[in-house]
């Protein structure tokens, strides 16, 4: 049976030619998701195995670099980041037709939803806060001393990041949108003078991360995932971003974005602000200009849902879901010109 984005045939072939060690894939499945890379369960006769590759269409420039994921996980492979094990990059794109790497799989789920987990508001607390404190650790990391000096360019990173996601926005969008043009105006004053060198994620949130439930014990954050757009730069920047897909109770707008679901809404989970403070504490980060960093993740994540209703749009989507992602975009917008508001 064919599975979209892989090529069977030219797969095992390379495998056997590159990975003989884990054994010939018996098996190949799509894991549930897939709004932006795709991840694939690779089942052999020795060992469980994920692939990721980038999406199927409308691929922009500098985006879903599997060279970039690789190199971090590679690179934070035993430090105190929890990453899963690397295991093989293939750059030739003639095998499935993108460049694609495997990695070891991990016990644990990537949680989004009330529903998916039995949480007490012990556990709920203990999670919400692990979550913060793994936020710390990520911007911790020495990363020179891990190989990952030169990895991005730290100095200029938020006015950088504002051209790039507008440039980002300019082939993706499906629409004109005023308020947008007057948030990216609004973002550019706004920039803070502070730029902190660290390693960001990018995309840091519950659901990007694997969680390892046990009745009774604390939840444990076994690895963080999708490094596709992390690089040296702000860490306020990777926490206003997180607190942009948080849900807090009575936010009911926040249940039309996409990609993250209401799992903070279990009782017990942090809300915004216990959740900003835990991880001031954690890595003593000052959190003054906290207002233009949420702003700048509602931003961020409009750009990003708009190419993925881009790529819906072109027919371009693997999995359910899409049809109503590109509503929540003038949403975004809307509530990063809120916080902007709020200073």
């Amino acid at each position: 049976m064919s599975t979209p984005g892989i090529d069977r045939s030219r797969l095992v072939a390379w495998m056997a030619a590159n990975v003989a060690e884990v054994g010939e894939p018996t098996g190949i499945s799509l894991i549930s998701g897939g709004r932006s890379n795709l991840t694939y369960r690779v089942e052999t006769r020795t060992r469980l195995l994920v692939l990721r590759r980038p999406p199927l269409g409308h691929v922009l420039p500098t985006a879903h670099d599997m060279r970039r994921e690789w190199r971090v996980i590679s690179a934070l492979a035993g430090t105190a980041v929890p990453v899963p094990e690397p295991v093989a990059l293939c750059t030739d794109e003639d095998v499935i037709g993108a460049p694609f790497y495997l990695m070891g799989h991990v016990e644990g789920e990537a949680l989004r939803n009330r529903d998916e987990a039995d949480l007490s508001p012990e556990q709920a607390r203990a999670l919400s806060e692990r979550l913060a404190e793994v936020l710390a650790a990520i911007h911790a990391v020495d990363h020179a001393a891990v190989g990952l000096a030169g990895f991005g360019r730290p100095d200029g990173y938020l006015a950088r990041q504002l051209e790039r996601w507008g440039q980002q926005w300019t082939r993706s969008k499906t629409r004109d949108l005023p308020e947008y043009d007057r948030l990216a105006a609004r973002l550019r004053r706004r920039l803070p003078e502070r730029s902190p060198a660290a390693l960001v994620h990018g995309d840091y949130r519950l659901d990007n991360t694997l969680v390892r439930l046990a009745a009774g014990a604390d939840p444990q954050i076994r690895a963080v995932v999708d490094w596709e757009m992390s690089t040296l730069g702000d860490p306020i920047a990777d926490l206003g971003l997180t607190l942009t897909y948080w849900q807090d109770p009575g936010d009911t707008e926040r249940s039309s974005i996409p990609l993250a679901g209401d799992i903070t809404l279990t009782p017990g989970f942090l809300d915004t602000k216990e959740f900003a403070a835990h991880y001031a504490r954690a890595s003593g980060a000052d959190l003054t200009d906290l207002d233009f960093y949420v702003a700048f993740g509602n931003f961020k994540l409009a750009v990003i849902v708009e190419g993925i209703h881009a790529r819906f749009v072109q027919g371009k989507t693997v999995g359910e879901g899409f049809e109503h992602v590109g509503a929540s975009v003038p949403t975004l917008v809307a509530r990063a010109h809120r916080a902007l508001d709020e200073r």
